[in-house]
């Protein structure tokens, strides 16, 4: 059962509607995922000042620098994984507020998540209790290296642009998985997905998208 905050869940069925009409607009469509969109509250995961902006199709900030990606990309993320194969065991890196875990824990056995700010680590682990989310893991950790102890992953979700995808993260796919992750710098990114073969890697070029930069090391 999920909660609301000051009763703005009640009264937010119709702003979910006109987002989820604007998603398919944009191109999602697939029902599954905008069905999670409409039924997963965005806003229990923003500061309650912003849980009114909570289903404009923005991302909103989340403080330490970071913000919580638009619907749209969250949508267009989760479909181009959910298409392409198995959704069995996921990692998610920069887990951020959690609203992107919560997305995916509706649709796979277990999501793990690795996030390098402990603050908003540990408020994503709150949350998610709170929601009574029990198959997403968290870890507090430098999401450039993954989570090599849970590997393989059917899947890895990367909520962060670098100019190319870490190796770590590439061999930590099971063979036939998939990675999707915004490559380039700031104003050149590209939303790419990644498959592992048994002989490499192949690569294709989805759309040009907006992150903030995946960075190293732990805060």
């Amino acid at each position: 059962m999920m909660t609301d905050r000051s009763g703005i869940g009640l009264t937010s069925q119709r702003a979910r509607n006109r987002l989820v009409d604007l998603l398919r607009n944009m191109g999602i469509s697939s029902e599954e995922v905008l069905a999670l969109i409409s039924s997963t509250p965005r806003h229990l995961f923003v500061d309650e000042a912003l849980a009114s902006r909570a289903y404009e199709n923005n991302a909103l900030p989340i403080g330490y620098g970071q913000t919580i990606s638009q619907p749209y990309v969250v949508a267009a993320m989760t479909q181009v994984l959910r298409e392409s194969g198995p959704l069995d065991r996921v990692l998610e890196i920069g887990g951020g507020c959690g609203y992107q875990s919560a997305v995916l824990a509706r649709i796979a056995s277990q999501v793990y998540t690795v996030e390098r700010i402990a603050a908003l680590a540990n408020r994503l682990r709150a949350r998610l209790h709170e929601l009574h989310i029990g198959n997403v893991r968290v870890r507090h950790g430098d999401g450039r290296l993954g989570w090599a102890s849970q590997a393989p992953f059917d899947a890895v979700l990367v909520a962060a642009a670098a100019p190319n995808i870490p190796k770590a993260l590439l061999e930590q796919l099971s063979i036939g998985g998939r990675a999707v992750m915004p490559i380039g710098r700031q104003g050149e990114q590209m939303l790419t997905l990644f498959r592992r073969t048994e002989d490499g890697i192949d690569e294709q070029a989805l759309q040009r998208v907006s992150f903030v930069p995946l960075l190293e090391n732990v805060d």
